[in-house]
Parts: structure tokens; sequence; C-alpha cells
């Protein structure tokens, strides 16, 4: 029989959840006392006691450090509470998306996530928990808001310290803990459930034929020592044939081998470099969850993600599962460009615009308004599971190659000369000072607000640009009618170029500043410019209508997407 024992805590003022968790320094987790256990506390508390007996909950990571430590911490306070049954990975390994999969499998309560998705793992990385509910997405404000409250006032919380469960061999663990029904924890192969739910949706006997074929074609897939890893080894090469050299990176470590895991033309330029030698066909990144993906063709040719997610939608008839079950409308994020949206006016499809968070995404998914979503922060999914979902991504791309018969290359310019082109970029601050960035966006909303801005001209070079709207974008869900307001500043042109200013909370120290710049073009004699040089005018037009460079004190971005 294991016991239980009540600790005494103080709460923490700090522990509020963003879009995606609470993400802190390994540091914070590790030095405050009582630090992860009053956030797990947290979050089994907004599961109802009565249900608690007959409940699930699945529980996995990204491999960072830090995460088997967390994992044993909610094992012991998850029985504590009168939990009935988790279900882990094994080695506490599993993806975002597989997560998502898995809880809809079991028909569980919730799920809790170790992960700090993109950021730098490693003693002095970053750490995060993150809470999913039933339908497998990310925790909405109403539940993250009960977490926080819960945060705010936690004086103990229950724990059994002598319980440990054994991470590392697939089978079912049962404990008997003090006053309640058996308690069970499964440990199960996290590629499995997932697995089998790509073959409901993608046709695997073609994909093998473009992969191990006599005319197959040569890929890379980097999962940068994050949790695909595994994922790309049993499905992509042992599976579907793809050779076990053409996947690189695929222990997943605590620190993502020093590098840090976000799959952009910065951070994977190890992939970029392979790919530039023209050697392979198709390449791919993924970040430390597996949630996101980049998509390289031959030569390194890049798919911006706002065009990934354009293009999947323009060829969704090549994926089996949405021939079957049709596309009932499209999203992206607002800073997204708006390459989707020409797909969707094409198409006549319904497109919705939604603040950045996939939980959004989901409400849509969960009222049937949604089929095929994506942001530019290299985010695309479908309404299969409630997550971003990186390596079927990846599969959607191949099952378009197999169907067309063409490069990435030829599908992407094919898809400008009949669509357009939204020249697209996104510069990132990070870690500025939280003070001076928030200066700069509060006299910049200060200043487009104001009804002469309206109308005014700017000009760079030989390009002059009319605002023709500005705001801080809101949007009114169409599902519960929920408002979220102030979602990140948008200056609209006449031409429908736009400039977008953020601040994001994905970070965990600082803030990070956000521009993006959209420009449409449909001359034919335009749209292969370099981006970079198409864009540079907006730019420039940015920079001094927000004042960045001498309100923050810096030159240049730290990254250029």
């Amino acid at each position: 029989m294991v016991q239980i024992t009540v600790v005494k805590t103080k709460p923490y003022a700090d522990q509020k959840p963003g879009t995606s968790g609470l993400r802190k320094r390994v540091t914070v987790f590790q030095q405050n006392q009582h630090y992860a256990e009053n956030f797990i506390q947290s979050i089994i508390s907004v599961i109802e006691p009565a249900e608690r007996q007959a409940a699930t909950v699945v529980v996995g990571g990204d491999g960072r450090f830090y995460m088997r430590e967390a994992i044993q911490l909610i094992v012991q306070i998850a029985a504590a509470n009168g939990i009935g049954h988790l279900v882990i990975g094994q080695d506490g390994i599993m993806s975002t998306p597989a997560v998502s999969c898995v809880i809809r499998q079991k028909k569980a309560v919730g799920g809790i996530i170790l992960t700090a998705s993109h950021n730098p793992g490693g003693p002095n990385g970053d750490f995060g928990i993150k809470y999913n509910i039933a339908s497998g997405g990310p925790a909405p404000e109403g539940i993250t808001n009960q977490i926080y409250e819960v945060s705010k006032v936690l004086q103990e919380y229950p724990i059994c310290l002598d319980l440990k469960a054994d991470l590392s061999t697939v089978g079912t663990q049962t404990f008997q803990v003090d006053s309640f029904k058996p308690f069970t924890v499964d440990i199960v192969d996290s590629v499995e459930a997932y697995g089998e739910m790509l073959r409901d949706i993608f046709d695997f006997p073609a994909l093998k034929e473009l992969l191990s074929g006599a005319k197959h074609i040569n890929v890379r897939l980097d999962a940068m020592h994050g949790v695909v890893g595994p994922y790309v080894k049993k499905i992509v090469c042992e599976e579907l044939g793809s050779p076990a050299d053409s996947a690189v990176n695929c222990v997943p470590k605590e620190d993502f081998g020093g590098h840090h895991p976000d799959p952009n033309l910065t951070y994977a330029a190890e992939l970029v470099n392979s790919m530039k030698a023209g050697e392979y066909d198709f390449g791919a990144a993924f970040d430390g969850d597996g949630d996101r993906n980049m998509v390289l063709g031959k030569h390194g040719f890049f798919v911006n993600p706002s065009d990934s997610v354009a293009v999947i939608a323009a060829n969704f008839n090549s994926i089996p599962y949405f021939r079957k079950t049709g596309v009932k409308g499209l999203a992206r994020s607002m800073p997204t460009s708006a390459a989707l949206d020409n797909v969707a006016k094409a198409l006549q499809m319904q497109l919705y615009e939604t603040p950045t968070g996939w939980k959004f995404f989901g409400n849509l998914m969960d009222a049937g308004k949604l089929s095929l979503c994506g942001e530019e922060s290299f985010g695309t999914g479908s309404d299969h599971i409630r997550e971003k979902d990186g390596l079927w991504a990846v599969l959607a791309w191949l099952s378009i190659l197999a169907v067309r018969k063409q490069s990435v290359e030829e599908i992407m310019k094919d898809h400008w000369h009949k669509f357009g082109r939204n020249f697209f970029t996104r510069y990132d601050y990070e870690e500025v000072d939280s003070d001076a960035a928030n200066k700069m966006i509060a006299d910049l909303q200060t200043a487009m607000l104001d009804p002469s801005f309206v109308g005014k001209k700017f000009s760079s070079g030989d390009k002059t640009y009319e605002v023709a709207l500005s705001d801080n974008f809101a949007y009114t869900d169409p599902v519960d009618g929920s408002v979220s307001k102030n979602q990140g500043l948008r200056i609209i042109f006449s031409d429908g170029s736009r400039l977008i200013f953020r601040l994001s909370g994905t970070g965990s120290a600082g803030a990070t500043v956000r521009l993006y710049i959209d420009s449409y073009e449909k001359d034919p004699q335009k749209i292969y410019q370099d981006p970079q040089v198409m864009l540079a005018p907006l730019v420039d037009i940015a920079l001094k209508i927000s004042q960045l460079q001498e309100r923050t004190g810096r030159t240049a971005p730290t990254v250029i997407t």
C-alpha cells in the first residue's frame, strides 16, 4: 500500500499558463521549492474530484532536460489525487501530435505535455508543462485561467513520495494507493497509435513507392535530436522504406545536441547545407516536440510555411483523408500570409483568420467548421487531431509529390502562377528588454489608432504604400462568441500588403518582438524575385513607423524567416 503525504507549500504568483502552457528556465523549476509540484497540482485540480477515479490522463514529453523528474512528480501527485489511470510514452517520450492522438483514442480527460517546443533545452535551457483537454487540443483560456487561480492560492498538495514508475518498459504497472482504487500506469510505444492514425490518412503504398520504389526520390529528414526521431525512423524508414541514413539526428537528447530545436533556415542550417548540394530531392526538419516542420526542395529551395499550408489546401485531393471527408473550411493565424486566402477564394471555401494559438483552430474543428489550417511559425495541421503536426505535414507534401510527379520547386512555381505569390517574412528580435518592447508597442498603437493614420502614405525607394486600415486585431469566435482582443497591431495598405507587430508569449525570458511583412504579387515577371529584395521597402517602412531599432537598441533581428 502506497501512502499519501500532504506537503505544505506556498503559492507562486508567476504560474499563469500562456497559449503553450507554463514555460520557464529549467533553473526556475529546479531551484524554487515545490515549483513544479504546485503547477502539476493546479492542473489536476481542474479535473473534478468525482471524475478522477475513472479518469485517464496521457503524459509525454520531448525528452528535454528535467522531463523525467517532472514525469515522476506527475505520477506521484496524480496517484495521490485519486487519478485512476495514466498513459505514458516509453521513456517519457511522446510527440505533442501523438499526445493529442492518444488522448482522443483513449477518450482521456486530458494530457500533460512536458515541452518548451522549439525553445533550447539542457540545464541552462527552457522547460515547460502544458495541459491539453479531452478533445486533444491545448487547454482554452477558461481552463488555463482556472489553473492559474488555483496556483495563486495553493497551500498544500498530496503526493505519493514512495511511488516510482518504470518508464522504460512497455506494459501496465499497478499500484495500491491508500484509500483509492488501484492506480494503473500504462507505458506505451508512443509511435504505435500515431502510426496507425497516419495509415488511415495517407496512401502508404504510394508513399512507399515514392520513397523506395524503382524511381524513388532521395529525402533528408532532420529530427534535430527532438522527439520526432523515433517516429521518422519507424514510419518513414522502416515502414515506408526510405534508407536508414535519410533520417538524421534521430536520437532525442536532453539538450537537443546543443542546438536550438527550431526548424527554420537559421537553426536548421545543417539540413539547409546538405540540401544545397543537390543530392536530395526533398528535405524536412522538425522542432523539439514534433508539431512544427520546415520543408525544402532540391538545392535548398525553401517553402515558406504560409505557402506550405496553401499548397496542401490547393492539392487536398492528393490525400485520401480529405478525399473521404471533404474540406469543411480553411484557417490561418492572423500574422500568416494571405496565400491561403487566395486558395480559399479560388476553391470557394470558407476561410477563418484567427489569433495565434492552436486552440482557436481546435474550437472551429470541434464545431465541424475546419479541416486544414496553418501558422507562419512552421505549424501545419488538420482536424485529424487538435495540434499542429510536423510529420503529418511532411507526409502531406510527399503525397502531393507522389501524385503530381513534380519537384517541390515546380509545384511551388505552378502554385504562384495560378494563385499569385505572397512574399512574406518574419523578423524576430529575441530577449528584448520587456519594458522597452512594451513601450514601443504602446506608442505605436497610439500613433496607428489616430484617425489621421488611415490614408497616410509611406515611401521607400521607388515604392509608395497608402494605409487602408490600422487596428489591434480582435477576434470573435464564431463557435462560442468569445472575444480575443489585442492580438497584434496590423497596418494594411491599399494594395493588400500588411505590416504586423506582436509581442510573443512563447519565450522564457525578456520579450520577443515579432515583425511580419506580407506583400501580394500576381505579375508573372515578378513572382520569382528574391523575397528579401521584394520586401525591403516594406521592412524599411516598418522600422521607420515603429522606430524599432531606436527603441530596442537592436540593429538587426535575431532570426529572419
